[in-house]
């Protein structure tokens, strides 16, 4: 007798013992049967006239969850609002960008000996008898002050912008090959972008217009006419930095450089004098300044003697050297050690300002 689910007279010839594990993988449960397009009627159903053996079933309603829907919203207010304030302002620059630089105001004033300009062989014997005497050699007089971060500036970018001043006035004061009017590019390299046409102009075509004289931005003298009689410049002065505004940084120097100086070719033997200059300079710097180490020159404003009024100074610093005189009829003196008022165009260096030897 054969098993249970077998045909009576056995399996077939031919087919498979065990017949019922081909299908036994396929499981038609509860929700299979509900999902099917499909439905049989029940039997009484199918005895209706011309009734179908089967019915259809309405589709699956199928759609979106709840939190898809949401997010989808969510997407589309995101990407609307974005199109609209990119069309309402669509040029908005931003907030830490560069703002454009103005251009330089300066001064050159010269201060003309009231007697003839002392000199001596010994450079060192005039700084000792000079009011130079206590002031210290090269960069070395142009100390770094105390840094303390503003509202809106760190004390690091103080102390860049400290930095980046003082290195200013050393290139464009001290550097020998600036000073004798071979180069320019030391510091020209700390100008910022904006104001190189100008800088570039005031050397090129130097003019006593306010704004476009070489000595307003740097200290040279013709070489030509004057060499420097010791490598050893004094000076003296003070850095000083404020907070402008939230976007800038303002650095006040006021610096007095003394040089001691020689006709050019004389040999050491030939008598040296000393020429005092004082440089005071306004700078600005903002965020971009800061980060590129360059400076916006705001202010520039020169003293210097012994000079000549009628030399224009505007292209190179001609000092009157040892032995040599000034014009008559020089207004009254000034010394450019005392701090106060900047004079007027011409002025006359006062006689305690020279050195007594």
């Amino acid at each position: 007798m054969g098993g249970p689910g077998e045909p009576p007279e056995g399996t077939p010839d031919g087919a498979p013992g065990g017949a019922e594990d081909e299908y036994r993988s396929v499981v038609f449960d509860e929700s299979f049967v509900r999902a099917a397009r499909l439905q049989e009627f029940s039997a009484q159903e199918r005895m209706g006239d011309h009734a179908p053996a089967v019915r259809s079933l309405a589709p699956l309603r199928r759609g979106l969850s709840r939190q898809a829907l949401v997010m989808l919203l969510l997407i589309a207010l995101a990407f609307g609002t974005a199109i609209f304030m990119g069309v309402r302002n669509p040029y908005q620059p931003p907030r830490n960008s560069p703002q454009p630089t103005g251009s330089l105001r300066m001064t050159v004033v010269p201060l003309a000996p009231q007697g003839r300009v002392p000199g001596s062989a010994d450079p060192a014997e005039l700084f000792a008898h000079s009011p130079a005497a206590p002031y210290r050699l090269g960069a070395e007089g142009i100390p770094l002050p105390s840094a303390r971060r503003t509202a809106n500036f760190s004390e690091g970018q103080v102390i860049a912008a400290l930095t980046t001043a003082k290195d200013y006035l050393v290139r464009s004061s001290l550097y020998p090959d600036v000073l004798t009017g071979r180069q320019v590019r030391p510091v020209r390299l700390l100008v910022a972008p904006d104001q190189l046409d100008q800088f570039d102009a005031s050397i090129a075509h130097p003019a006593a217009d306010g704004l476009h004289a070489a000595t307003g931005w740097l200290v040279r003298f013709d070489p030509a006419d004057t060499e420097l009689a010791d490598q050893g410049i004094r000076v003296r002065g003070t850095l000083h930095a404020v907070e402008a505004d939230s976007s800038t940084l303002e650095v006040t120097a006021d610096h007095t450089f003394v040089y001691a100086l020689r006709p050019a070719g004389s040999g050491a033997d030939a008598k040296a004098s000393l020429f005092t200059v004082r440089r005071e300079l306004r700078f600005h710097f903002d965020r971009h300044d800061l980060r590129l180490h360059q400076a916006q020159l705001v202010v520039s404003s020169l003293q210097a003697g012994p000079l000549s009024c009628a030399t224009a100074a505007t292209d190179h610093l001609t000092p009157l050297l040892a032995g040599q005189t000034a014009k008559a009829g020089n207004p009254a003196g000034t010394n450019p050690y005392a701090t106060g008022a900047v004079p007027a165009l011409c002025g006359t260096l006062a006689e305690e300002a020279q050195p007594r030897v």
